[in-house]
């Protein structure tokens, strides 16, 4: 198969493009580098199957010569990212997702939209269901990113319905490993730098907040699963353990070992940060589970092990 990969230089797409070209595929990928890196795909560009293009897909999205599958996973993920880039996250939901089915429609390729559990907002119901509608606040500062992905699927599901396009939707939640930004803003690269560096550990207002940590292989094996699937309703593809921020806090500082020194510390975040900051999140994976015959393998503390080695070796 052919594959293009928009956002290949990402943390996820990077990730991805690795386990396509093990599989035997010839991997396009495409990325302007606003959050990825040319890090990510360095020992990629020499690869005989894998071609690089520097590109915004919300002004261009084309690929010359026959293509099987595009899978769009181009946008800022973290809050630093699409904080900073919130016109460029609302444009790359919208004109780029467009730009991406519109290649998907004309190569009669398949196409999977990598949106989030973002799109639940902050939940009234828990854990989050595919049929759960969400609680989103739309006018708020982290709507330039869960709105860009809500209108993602829209459009999304447009394109089945009025072209007939293979759509697919994948709504990650929390994921981790190797190759996040180290400057990321998000939990895991915080705790992990922090503990690497034996500062204290930061846990934000009083660390009852939960998350569901699944590790980026597991995250990308259901992707794959679902592209290939029939299902073209979205499933939830993440890890069902549920646990606190502060009990990641010192599951990190175990999976550091005896060499960290790191205490646990509680401070008030920047408001507008964790402005509208989901409380709970959890994804029920009943639906990847019937249909993908998919859930995570990878335990956390074998994951948190390769993805502190990883930061230990970057830092």
């Amino acid at each position: 198969m052919r594959i293009v990969v928009t956002g290949g230089a990402g943390f996820i797409g990077s990730h991805l493009c690795d386990r396509l070209l093990a599989e035997g595929h010839h991997v396009v990928a495409l990325d302007n580098f606003i959050t990825g890196s040319p890090d990510n795909i360095a020992h990629l560009i020499e690869h005989e199957r894998f071609k690089f293009i520097r590109a915004d897909i919300t002004a261009w999205c084309w690929v010359e010569g026959p293509v099987d599958a595009v899978m769009n996973l181009a946008s800022p993920a973290s809050p630093i990212g699409y904080l900073d880039n919130p016109i460029e996250t609302m444009l790359v939901g919208s004109h780029g997702t467009h730009n991406a089915l519109e290649l998907a429609r004309q190569k009669g390729a398949r196409f999977l939209q990598a949106s989030t559990s973002e799109v639940y907002g902050d939940p009234q119901e828990h854990p989050q269901t595919e049929s759960y509608w969400g609680h989103v606040n739309c006018i708020g500062v982290r709507a330039v990113y869960d709105e860009a992905k809500r209108f993602a699927e829209s459009l999304t599901m447009a394109y089945h319905r009025r072209h007939g396009v293979q759509t697919r939707i994948i709504r990650i939640f929390n994921t981790y490993g190797p190759r996040m930004a180290l400057n990321d803003g998000r939990v895991v690269p915080n705790f992990v730098a922090q503990a690497v560096r034996n500062e204290p550990l930061t846990v934000y207002g009083d660390g009852k907040a939960t998350r569901s940590f699944c590790y980026v292989s597991d995250l990308v094996d259901g992707m794959l699963r679902l592209l290939w699937s029939d299902e073209t309703r979205p499933v939830n593809v993440g890890n069902p353990r549920e646990m606190t921020v502060l009990e990641f806090a010192q599951a990190v500082k175990a999976a550091a070992g005896p060499a960290c020194t790191s205490e646990i510390v509680f401070v008030q975040p920047k408001s507008e940060r964790i402005s509208d900051d989901p409380q709970r999140r959890q994804p029920d994976i009943t639906r990847a589970r019937a249909v993908l015959d998919w859930e995570p393998r990878v335990s956390l503390e074998e994951g948190l092990r390769k993805t502190i080695e990883y930061f230990r070796h970057k830092m």
